[in-house]
Order: C-alpha cells, then structure tokens, then sequence
C-alpha cells in the first residue's frame, strides 16, 4: 500500500473500519500495557505504605503550591488513608481549620526533613500522592491508630502513648486522615 508523501505509515483514520469503529484486537493489543502503567504507581505506592516508617506531609495553599512545612510523621495506612495524631495547634491542624483540606505526601525514610544542617529534599524522590485532609472525631480509629503505633514504634512510643490518648480526649490532639485523591 502507498502513504501519501511524508507518511510513513497508517494513521488513525487507517486503523478505523467503514462504520467508523476502532478495530477491536488493536484496542485488545494496547490495552494490557495501559493497564500495566496505569497499576504499576499504585502498587509501588501501597508497598511503600506498607513498609515505610514516616511519611512527610505538606499541606497545600489555596494556589496549590506546598507550604514550607514538609515534616516526617509517624503515621498508620488505615481504611485506605494516612491517619496521624497530630499537636491541634500543629500547623497541618491549622492548615485543616483554615480551610486548605488538600496535602501532599511522601512515604519513606528520609532523614529529618529539618537539622542542624538545613533542610534535606530527599524525601521528593519517594512515591508521593496529593490527598484530601480531614480531622477524624472516631474513638474507634483512635484505638486502631494506638494499637498500630504500638506495633510499629515499639522503642519510641512508650513516651508518646499517653500524651497521644490523652491529648485527643482533651483536644489537645487530633487525629488527621488524608485520603489520595
């Protein structure tokens, strides 16, 4: 067959059949590797979810830039959601209070965000997802974020069990839940 000069092949108006129709073994042929792509984030995500001790969160501003705030944060991936207790005069509290529900996060270990050095950007190589924030008033998800930290942080978090159980029935604390977008 010949192309009109400058094409090297079929375009998409060759690939339509008379009733104007894609044929359906090319769509079958490109479809697994679209589903491929399409899965592959989200496994590497759930994975690292699974396995990471912190994640880093950043609340958006209303423009959708990132704030300047990118702290690591124990967390636990609960019902399909980052859920952290957090100081309710914390800034990802504010940020929630003001309005800005939306955040990004990273997950993994990246060393302190902020040191004696600076700052470090490492955690920006780590999969990352925007999210949608929302305080969660849920005694029984505050047992379950309890019992996860327990088994997670087992060194560390003898020093914060009480000021976190506490501090939710106080107000002192509050439990954030980002869920991806």
């Amino acid at each position: 067959m010949r192309y009109p000069r400058g094409r090297g092949g079929p375009g998409i108006r060759h690939l339509i059949d008379r009733r104007g129709f894609l044929g359906i073994s090319i769509v079958a042929a490109l479809a697994p590797r679209a589903l491929a792509r399409a899965a592959a984030p989200g496994a590497a995500l759930a994975s690292a979810l699974e396995r990471s001790p912190f994640v880093y969160v950043s609340p958006l501003r209303s423009d959708g830039s990132e704030s300047r705030c990118h702290a690591e944060v124990w967390f636990a991936w609960l019902d399909g959601a980052v859920v952290l207790n957090t100081a309710a005069a914390g800034w990802k509290a504010r940020a929630l209070a003001a309005g800005l529900e939306r955040a990004r996060v990273w997950v993994g270990d990246h060393s302190p965000w902020k040191g004696a050095l600076g700052t470090s950007e490492g955690f920006r190589a780590a999969p990352s997802f925007d999210a949608r924030g929302a305080i969660a008033r849920d005694a029984d998800l505050s047992g379950r974020l309890v019992a996860e930290f327990e088994r997670k942080y087992p060194a560390e978090f003898g020093r914060w069990r009480d000021r976190m159980r506490e501090g939710v029935l106080d107000g002192s604390r509050v439990l954030i839940r980002y869920t991806p977008l």
